[in-house]
């Protein structure tokens, strides 16, 4: 006759390969992935969401990742980045210049009238990532992927073609450069979350923001404010964004799902990111179009005023780099290099 503990070891067999069976034991890790965006907004529907189901459907759902939108975890936006390494959130995508001298090497991609193409930008941002960046800026996260938008562009309650035209603005920025470069401009540069500028438009707080086209239809900006003003060739400005992990949580995945994570990060995912963000300013733009709103497309010789006025901002910028032991030349070399290159 079977005794009692050979017959639950049995059971308790059976148990397992029944729950097995039924996926409930299929799950290994859950992933908290937390962001400022509202989930309907460009990047979370198109990029994070696309990622994460990726990385479930490969894992072949023992990788769950809960998504967080609009800081329901807590803090405020320029707290994301420590919250991935004190591990409040295991993944976050944040703007790198929420947290102002920090992450200094990124900003090469932030300088005034420097990037084209999204794409190229996205490339080059990685690969610098991986050979100036990983092992000391970000030694204390594990970077899943690096990128920039779309043109960065101005939108403002009054009509803005040259720099005579910002005198006493107050002009909401995305970043430390971006407010450097508001300020050479003639304007007031206020600092403030994506998530605040619908609130500082209404309010009358601010007369206008710093943001690409993509972003503006989950603001609600052409409701708010009826100008918006583009420029020939390199973009006023881009902002660098990183999709960040925890390292001890990186680091306890078994290999195959680290693999998971691996095969879906890097410089091809960074490349879709940015391409992704890019190609939503198109809509975006013809929604605004549609609303009537005054598009002002600044030609060659009208942009080439705003380069010559921005430029005291690449000298300071190299001198702040050589401060810190970095050479900042250099990086504006590599990074034009190669964007210059991607695609050839």
């Amino acid at each position: 006759m079977m005794n009692k503990r050979a017959f639950m070891g049995i059971a308790g067999a059976a148990l397992a390969i029944g729950l097995s069976a039924t996926g409930a034991f299929a799950q290994e890790v859950t992933l908290r992935m937390h962001q400022f965006l509202p989930p309907q907004a460009n990047v979370p529907k198109l990029i994070l969401d696309v990622w994460a189901d990726k990385v479930e459907a490969d894992s072949k759902g023992r990788i769950k990742i809960e998504r967080y939108p609009s800081m329901q975890l807590g803090g405020k936006p320029p707290e994301l980045m420590d919250q991935a390494i004190d591990g409040v959130a295991d993944i976050v995508w944040t703007v790198v210049g929420y947290t102002p001298g920090r992450y200094p090497s990124t900003e090469v991609f932030e300088l005034p009238f420097m990037v084209k193409d999204a794409r190229a930008a996205s490339s080059a941002y990685w690969q610098m990532f991986e050979k100036h960046m990983k092992d000391t800026e970000f030694k204390d996260v594990h970077i899943l992927g690096t990128w920039v938008h779309g043109p960065g562009m101005l939108h403002t309650n009054k009509e803005v073609r040259s720099p005579d035209d910002m005198q006493g603005l107050k002009i909401r920025g995305g970043s430390r450069l971006v407010n450097e470069l508001l300020e050479i401009m003639g304007a007031t540069p206020v600092g403030m979350p994506v998530p605040a500028i619908p609130e500082g438009l209404s309010k009358g707080v601010i007369d206008g923001t710093t943001i690409p086209w993509e972003v503006t239809s989950a603001l609600k900006v052409p409701e708010l404010v009826k100008n918006h003003t583009e420029f020939t060739g390199a973009a006023l400005y881009d902002l660098t964004f990183v999709l960040a992990m925890n390292k001890d949580k990186y680091e306890s995945l078994p290999d195959d799902l680290k693999k998971v994570i691996d095969d879906n990060s890097g410089l091809e995912f960074s490349i879709f990111a940015g391409g992704t963000q890019s190609d939503a300013d198109g809509p975006a733009r013809q929604a605004a179009l549609d609303m009537g709103n005054n598009i002002i497309t600044l030609n060659e010789e009208e942009t080439q005023v705003w380069r010559d006025a921005s430029q005291p901002i690449y000298d300071s910028w190299i001198a702040e780099m050589n401060d810190k032991g970095i050479d900042g030349q250099a990086l504006i070399d590599e990074a034009r290099s190669l964007m210059d290159a991607y695609g050839k």
